[in-house]
């Protein structure tokens, strides 16, 4: 299956986006650049969301973000993900913030294969606070193959 088909097949839908103050997407050359998709999930990890609860979070980030690169692109097949970065709302005490993008990474994983267009690079890292109280922001690029 190609990479549409199977975020089909996990159950994720597309739906038409109108643009908003800031571009969600913006291409340069053969490449997608995503703005910080945030989770609907708010609070701290660290002081009262857990791992598996920031990993929830990080798996909606993902979610937005394929929706806003579908809209840019009219699909998720032939794009290969470059690269991912991951904001993560925690206490000073917290250090598991690679296991809560684990959510996000996971899902493209299944997307886009795991040894194959999905293998990326990322960052995991910790912030005192993000917009809105959100637990988890992330921002991806993708690349465009043969364009």
């Amino acid at each position: 299956m190609n990479p549409q088909d199977n975020a089909e097949s996990l159950g994720l839908t597309f739906t038409k986006q109108e643009p908003g103050y800031l571009a969600l997407v913006v291409r340069s050359g053969n490449l997608l650049i995503t703005s910080g998709h945030v989770s609907d999930i708010k609070g701290k990890l660290g002081a009262g969301l857990s791992v598996d609860e920031g990993k929830a979070a990080a798996r909606e980030c993902a979610v937005k973000i394929l929706n806003s690169v579908w809209n840019a692109h009219g699909t998720l097949n032939g794009l290969r993900v470059l690269k991912v970065l991951g904001c993560v709302n925690s206490t000073l005490e917290f250090h598991e913030q690679h296991l809560v993008i684990n959510g996000c990474s996971d899902l493209l994983h299944e997307i886009f294969g795991k040894d194959g267009d999905g293998y990326h690079a990322r960052s995991a890292l910790g912030f005192a606070q993000l917009p809105t109280g959100v637990a988890v922001e992330v921002e991806a690029i993708f690349e465009i193959k043969d364009a």
